[in-house]
This record gives structure tokens, C-alpha cells and sequence, in this order.
């Protein structure tokens, strides 16, 4: 029986990813993290949880400490979930050639995460590409946008985190862009957000889901996710993951107008939320190793949320948006993806997750945000050889 080592066990697609792995009955579940990750590891469905170092702060001793762990849990699979997936591709040498890690080379992670240069390799796949330009400050944009509606973003970043949306236009009075690296200018596409997860192996696309963000915090991550199978965004990723031999968790930003036409924005190459729409009956784990099967599509018939977040910020948002029969109506028809019958755990776990995230604010300063993700987030700078 193969073992199956799951990291970022902080984030709700790890939870998800071990309960298919012990589901599936055939893989022994484990976790590891550098942060607090009680959400994953109070799981009945989680035989250990591991620390490891926080790769940004310390990449010699975070790869150690999985080479480690690999050796000592007899690891066969290391599925990444969060931006950790950089760093274990950038540092996979110092695991065993015979272990499966669901990650690409780091040069292509590299491309597909910028949100640049993804686009120059998403044309011809079958889906509009927004057109896009590298720009250096505010001045630059606005003569490149001309008036036109504009999206500007710094070129590495995550949560669409300091993204401006300019969808009349860039004001005379726009705040300079504050950030040292490149900014990407983009022109802006109006209409339905889609999120779509994917995973490939070797250019196979194996499992495949779209949902739309329903409910999201201030235009950040998302906690409810309305399943929406999409036609045109699954022979886009079946055509993209062929052209570049894609093999891993990939995911993608959509936006789809109202005459269907499908705008891809940008590519996050590894786990998303779209991990909770594969039914009980979805072979996801299958996908995951690698198996010779036909693509898995995700087709839930009810919505998946983070029903603690769903009741809080959600709940909030509707209320002060007049929209509390529509949060109710949509609260009664999803299911949770965090408490599920025999494992009712880890919304306490992540609870003790969110007090450890907020004492290490308090601590070094910056939001909760910041405080979950500092210690694995990279911004394609170069990172050295060990």
C-alpha cells in the first residue's frame, strides 16, 4: 500500500486530498507543514502530521526535513498544495528519484506563475488571451491602457492581493504602483468569474473541475464554490497541459462574457479549491498517482463552502448587501467541506490555526494573510543551489 505525504496541511485542499486518499482505502495519509496546520492534522483522516521548515525563511533545512521524512514514513507520493510547490520543485533533488512528487520542472513553474509570461504560452489553446504588457510605474500603463478599461497587477503575486481594477478606465488620481517588481498591465475582460482545477501528468489531463467563487473575501480567496462545468475551459487545459507536457495540480483564473467566450487571466500551478467538487465516487486519487485512466470530471450536484466562513464573513457580507434570503437559500443547498460525518475535527483545528496566525501577526506584524503564507510565498527570485 503506498504512502502518500500531503504539505500546505494548513489549507482546505489538503484536508480534502488526505480524506481521498483514506476514502480510497488502498493510501496511508500523511501531513506536513511550517506553519500551525491543527485544520489538517485533527483529521481522523491524517496519520501523522509532520513539521518541516518554512522554505522561504530556511530552504536548506525545509528540504531536509523532507528528505527526511520521506525516508522515515516510506513516502511514495509528495503531493504540495499551497506555494510550497515552487520551493519542492526548486529543491526536488534531494528526494529519491523513485518518489513520486506531483510537481513540474521549476522552470515551467516558473513561466505558468508569471503572470506574464503564461500568456505568451496559453495562445493557440483554444481560449481568449487578455492582451497584456510588462509596465514599469503608473505613467506607463496609462499610456498603454489609453483610455481603455484596465486590470494592473504585480507580475508574482497570490489572492489577488494588490490587483486594481480600472474598469472605466485608469482616474487622474490612481496611486502609484508601490511594489519594486514588475507590474503586468491588462486589458479588462467584464463578465462571469470561473475557477477551474486540473490535474495532468505528463501531459494527460487526469481530473478536472470549474466552479465559480460565489462568495469571496474582498475579492480575495474564495469559501463557496458553485460548480460550473465549462465546455471551453476543459479543451483549453486538455490542450494546454498536452502543449507544455504538463505534469501536477494546475489552475486556472476565468472569466466567461455573456456570449460564452471563455478569457483565461492567469495560471496558478498547483492546488485550488476546486479540489472539493469530485464526488465520493471520483477516483481524484487515481489522478493524483499518476494512474492510466480516463479524465475524472467533477460534476457535484450540490455547491461546496467553508461553512465557518460562510457563517461569518459570508453571513456578514449579505447583511449589509440586503442579500439575506439569497445567503440562506445558498447556505441550505451547499455542503461543507471542512466538518464531514465522522470527522467533525477540523473546523475546531482550524480555529486553533487562525489564534496561531494572529499571535504571529501580533508578533511580526502585517494581517492574518500574511501570517499564513509569508513563509512559502516566492515572487520569482532566483533561489539558490543547497
Amino acid at each position: 500500500m503506498p504512502n502518500v505525504l500531503v504539505l500546505g496541511a494548513r489549507a482546505p485542499a489538503a484536508l480534502e486530498i488526505a480524506r481521498r486518499f483514506r476514502r480510497d482505502g488502498r493510501v496511508g495519509a500523511m501531513v506536513a507543514d511550517s506553519v500551525s496546520c491543527r485544520l489538517s492534522g485533527w483529521s481522523n483522516a491524517v496519520g501523522a502530521s509532520e513539521p518541516i521548515a518554512g522554505p522561504r525563511f530556511d530552504a536548506a533545512r525545509f528540504a531536509a526535513d523532507l528528505a527526511r521524512i520521506v525516508a522515515q514514513r516510506r513516502i511514495d507520493l509528495v503531493v504540495p498544495t499551497c506555494e510550497e510547490a515552487f520551493w519542492l520543485s526548486r529543491y526536488r533533488g534531494a528526494l529519491p528519484a523513485g518518489v513520486r512528487v506531483l510537481v513540474d520542472e521549476f522552470d515551467k513553474l516558473r513561466a505558468l506563475h508569471s503572470k506574464l509570461r503564461f500568456l505568451e504560452l496559453a495562445r493557440g489553446c483554444g481560449a481568449n488571451v487578455p492582451d497584456s504588457a510588462e509596465v514599469s510605474d503608473l505613467e506607463q500603463a496609462r499610456a498603454w491602457a489609453a483610455g481603455r478599461p484596465l486590470v494592473l497587477k504585480p507580475e508574482y503575486s497570490r489572492f489577488g492581493v494588490h490587483v486594481r481594477l480600472y474598469p472605466q478606465g485608469m482616474p487622474a488620481d490612481a496611486a502609484p504602483l508601490p511594489l519594486a517588481q514588475a507590474w503586468v498591465a491588462q486589458r479588462f475582460h467584464a463578465g462571469t468569474e470561473l475557477c477551474s482545477y486540473s490535474v495532468a501528468d505528463h501531459g494527460r489531463l487526469l481530473a478536472h473541475s470549474v466552479y465559480r467563487p460565489a462568495y469571496r473575501l474582498n475579492r480575495s480567496s474564495s469559501f463557496y464554490f458553485e460548480p460550473a462545468p465549462n465546455a471551453t475551459i476543459r479543451g483549453f487545459v486538455e490542450r494546454f497541459v498536452a502543449k507544455i507536457g504538463y505534469t501536477g495540480q494546475i489552475s486556472f483564473d476565468w472569466i466567461v462574457g455573456d456570449d460564452g467566450s471563455a478569457t483565461v487571466l492567469e495560471c496558478n500551478p498547483r492546488a485550488t479549491s476546486g479540489v472539493h467538487l469530485f464526488g465520493a465516487g471520483d477516483d481524484l486519487p487515481a489522478a493524483l498517482l499518476g494512474a492510466d485512466i480516463a479524465c475524472v470530471d467533477a460534476r457535484p450536484a450540490r455547491p461546496r463552502m467553508l461553512a465557518p466562513v460562510m457563517l461569518g464573513a459570508g453571513l456578514a457580507q449579505a447583511l449589509a448587501q440586503g442579500r439575506a434570503r439569497a445567503w440562506l437559500r445558498d447556505w441550505r443547498r451547499a455542503d461543507d467541506v471542512l466538518a464531514v460525518p465522522g470527522d467533525r475535527l477540523p473546523p475546531l483545528g482550524g480555529l486553533a490555526d487562525l489564534g496561531a496566525y494572529a499571535a504571529s501577526a501580533l508578533r511580526r506584524g502585517g494581517g492574518l494573510r500574511e501570517a499564513a503564507t509569508r513563509d512559502i510565498e516566492w515572487d520569482g527570485e532566483e533561489l539558490p543551489d543547497l
